[in-house]
């Protein structure tokens, strides 16, 4: 069987590119008669895949300096209670703006741990919008600000960077949720205190959780925060305090290789934005589906859209599914449809269900 264009919003779609070098390797890396799965952690070979990899991300991001680059596990929704045990400290208080089902998620997690403030919500449009950063309401002192910035369930990505000099609270570091659109396009890491992503989305397999976070928020950590997952620890053992997500992190690695060779973060954004582009104006220009995302924040990475005519999901998904195109299903808390188009898909796969979707609305409608 051919293989499909995979549209799952993670795990998803990784570089073909990649799967095959790391197929190649499977049994034997380089030489040294076994393969990664397999490899100790401390050991040389798979130490400097460790170190190649953290170089390749901060030289794809521009990581400053000042910033530590952690290989974690728990995915983001255990970065959700990793936060708040590591940041709030004796403020006991962090700000969230809720754009979605995962900043929702975050923030009732985080309740757990301390107090936390809605800065900004939009509720009211259904989370279909992003809240303007001057409407932002900040409490006194919080510990931090946290932001989702692309909500891979709604398909609403931030149009702007999160700036809070903009609104005269730069000394409030910002915690952002990077998971469904890392690398995807460029980002000014000095704008944040902490960027945090699980891999399984654009970067690679599910069990690695990327971490970025700004040396002066190290050491923070509650006294019952467990050792594994104080970021001060980690950063000291290089993460390599327990045993890592070693082969999630070898597959990353295999990916920033892939990624600078094309064009790095600058290059890929502009296919994504062709990508995007295709995608959005045939919806646009087409009354048999409709997108319920505000035009100026819809994600370049998770494109929600609905049939009108709901009854026929059923026949779309099946017809996808017997055209090769896989995993189109929106979440089960929203519904209707979702394709996402990360890094690794094509222009030629989303040219493929532009052509699908065209074909089905012509037939259906």
């Amino acid at each position: 069987m051919s293989r499909v264009w995979n549209f799952s919003a993670g795990p998803a779609a990784l570089p073909e590119e990649v799967l095959r070098q790391a197929a190649e390797e499977m049994l034997d890396w380089h030489g040294a008669g076994m393969g990664v799965m397999e490899m100790s952690h401390r050991g040389k070979e798979f130490v400097s895949i460790a170190e190649a990899a953290e170089a390749d991300l901060r030289e794809l991001m521009a990581v400053p300096d000042n910033y530590k680059v952690l290989f974690m596990q728990g995915g983001a929704i255990g970065e959700n209670a990793i936060i708040p045990l590591n940041l709030m400290g004796s403020k006991g208080r962090a700000d969230y703006v809720l754009t979605g089902s995962w900043s929702v998620k975050s923030r009732k997690e985080a309740l757990r741990y301390g107090d936390v403030h809605v800065a900004a919500t939009s509720e009211a449009s259904g989370y279909t919008t992003v809240p303007p950063m001057e409407s932002w309401q900040l409490s006194p002192d919080p510990a931090y600000l946290f932001t989702c910035t692309n909500e891979t369930i709604g398909g609403l990505e931030y149009p702007f960077e999160v700036d809070l000099a903009r609104i005269g609270r730069a000394e409030v570091p910002v915690v952002a949720d990077v998971s469904s659109h890392i690398l995807s396009r460029p980002v000014d890491v000095s704008k944040y205190g902490l960027l945090f992503g699980g891999a399984q989305k654009n970067i690679g397999p599910a069990g690695l959780t990327i971490v970025v976070v700004r040396d002066d928020l190290l050491g923070q950590a509650a006294p019952h925060c467990p050792s594994a997952f104080d970021y001060k620890t980690v950063a000291e053992a290089g993460s390599m305090y327990n045993t890592p997500p070693t082969y999630a992190i070898y597959i990353a690695g295999l990916v920033f290789q892939w990624l600078k060779r094309q064009g790095g973060v600058a290059g890929i954004e502009r296919r994504n934005i062709a990508k995007a582009e295709l995608l959005y104006g045939f919806l646009d220009g087409c009354e048999f589906y409709e997108t319920r995302v505000d035009a100026s924040c819809r994600s370049r990475m998770n494109v929600t859209f609905f049939l009108r005519d709901e009854s026929l999901n059923d026949a779309f998904l099946a017809a996808a599914k017997e055209a090769g195109l896989a995993q189109l299903k929106g979440h089960k808390s929203v519904g209707g449809m979702r394709a996402s188009i990360y890094n690794a898909m094509p222009l030629e796969g989303v040219q493929a269900l532009v052509d699908f979707m065209r074909d089905f609305a012509a037939r259906k409608g």
